[in-house]
């Protein structure tokens, strides 16, 4: 019985000295390091697409200026006479080049490109505030005959979400699938 009581009182010493060292280094830590420095609720967009054409063919119409020109003409802003703007389409065919679609309302640069695969870009609403890039990943694998198209979008404006989500599946998934039959 004393046995079970000094193992007790063990414990309880043991316990008690790692709360107090735990809460000791808590107190030491630099202003910097507070936790309310990381975002837990930046918003992020993640889609998922199948297209019936190979990867070369999705890859081209996304990074082709006269063939993304053409998805942009089937895409709902188009169709319902959005003003966009009078710049024409303009895509880099190499990474850090520019591109310019939907008449200059977005922009941005070609951060990563490998053919078939993958396209990365720096892409932005010409109406954000200056400086301000968003990252859109296009990652493409083989689907049966077709393509999978995962796409994932960061780094946006908060409050912007449901808008852009709505605006890839609107002006590029679904004009492209149309592009593409």
């Amino acid at each position: 019985m004393k046995q079970g009581s000094i193992s007790f009182t063990r414990r309880s010493a043991i316990t008690g000295a790692a709360a107090t060292l735990g809460t000791m280094a808590l107190a030491a830590l630099p202003a910097q390091a507070l936790p309310d420095e990381i975002s837990h609720s930046a918003e992020a967009i993640h889609q998922e697409v199948a297209f019936k054409a190979n990867r070369h063919r999705v890859y081209a119409a996304l990074t082709d200026t006269k063939q993304f020109d053409a998805v942009i003409k089937l895409s709902a802003a188009v169709k319902s006479g959005m003003a966009l703007g009078d710049k024409p389409t303009a895509i880099s065919p190499g990474a850090g080049g520019p591109f310019v679609v939907f008449g200059g309302h977005i922009l941005g640069r070609q951060i990563e490109l490998v053919r078939n695969e993958r396209i990365v870009q720096a892409w932005r609403v010409v109406d954000w505030d200056p400086g301000v890039y968003s990252i859109a990943k296009f990652a493409l694998s083989d689907d049966g005959s077709g393509t999978k198209l995962v796409f994932d979008h960061t780094g946006f404006p908060t409050g912007q979400a449901q808008h852009l989500a709505d605006g890839w599946k609107m002006n590029y998934w679904e004009p492209l699938a149309k592009f593409l039959s």
